[in-house]
């Protein structure tokens, strides 16, 4: 069963009474879990999303504002998130991209409300943005580790509904996906990442301490989505055991958003026939 669609990509998005237990890792929900057939299913779409993608961006360089994507990635460590931005945005023009990672706050940024360096890195219009991690670290690690009062936790959920709410009516399509990993599937990759001298470098010894936070780290996700999944910014739980299925998801949620957004080819703001005339008089 090759046959995937944007359908089966909107059906995983959650509500507020989401149940991360309840949703299979390793199930490949509208598809079979075989190789060739997330291949087929892949191959596809990648044509219309460039051709979308190139649209969007020839309206910022027209000086038109079309609007823009966020993609938003959150996951346990090794859940793919780094291979999802590199698989959904592959064929795609890097002009019109913008990659940004949120690791621990510099100090400067620590002075400031917490969604501040989060505003500094939002896409253009014109432009597809994704977040390696983003804004909800501030209420994923600050509720695991206790770094904030449950207090200001609650208020960071409504200041990021709030926040999140006036990216949309700005013209802003958010994307936001869980990449839903098994423990056993995490300890797999940890174990690739010390046996493969080649990976080393995306091992830190960190994450094995994080790893002994698993079920915190559930309750924390769940509580988070719960808090701000929307009509308008939903929440997508998406199966990744099977990263290139997780990455499917992805490009296909990024292809309806796209769509969404009705783009057509700015018209040219001089006399075509003229400069056609000059070029072949040159």
């Amino acid at each position: 069963m090759s046959h995937f669609s944007i359908a089966e990509a909107r059906a995983l998005a959650v509500g507020p009474e989401v149940d991360l237990a309840a949703i299979d890792p390793a199930s490949t929900p509208g598809i079979s879990g075989s190789s060739k057939d997330i291949e087929k299913a892949t191959a596809k779409i990648e044509d219309e999303v460039a051709d979308l993608q190139e649209l969007l961006y020839a309206n910022k360089r027209a000086g038109n504002d079309p609007g823009n994507v966020l993609i938003v990635l959150q996951g346990m460590d090794t859940s793919g998130k780094g291979g999802a931005v590199k698989h959904t945005l592959a064929g795609l023009d890097p002009q019109g991209i913008h990659i940004a990672s949120f690791g621990v706050p510099t100090e400067e940024e620590k002075s400031h409300d917490f969604l501040w360096r989060v505003e500094k890195a939002l896409p253009e219009a014109g432009v597809v943005g994704i977040f390696d991690r983003s804004h909800y670290e501030d209420v994923l690690v600050h509720r695991v580790h206790q770094l904030s009062s449950a207090e200001e936790i609650e208020r960071r959920y409504q200041a990021i509904v709030d926040f999140e709410q006036r990216l949309v009516e700005s013209g802003t399509r958010i994307i936001k996906v869980m990449l839903h990993i098994s423990k056993e599937f995490q300890k797999e990759n940890l174990i690739e990442r010390l046996e493969n001298p080649e990976k080393h470098w995306k091992y830190n010894p960190g994450d094995v301490n994080e790893r002994q936070l698993w079920d915190d780290y559930q309750t924390a996700y769940e509580i988070a989505i719960q808090r701000t999944t929307t009509d308008q910014a939903p929440w997508y739980v998406v199966p990744s055991d099977n990263k290139p299925y997780a990455r499917m998801v992805v490009k296909y949620l990024l292809l309806d958003a796209l769509r969404s957004m009705d783009l057509h080819w700015p018209e040219a703001d001089f006399d075509v026939a003229a400069e056609l005339e000059r070029v072949r008089n040159s």
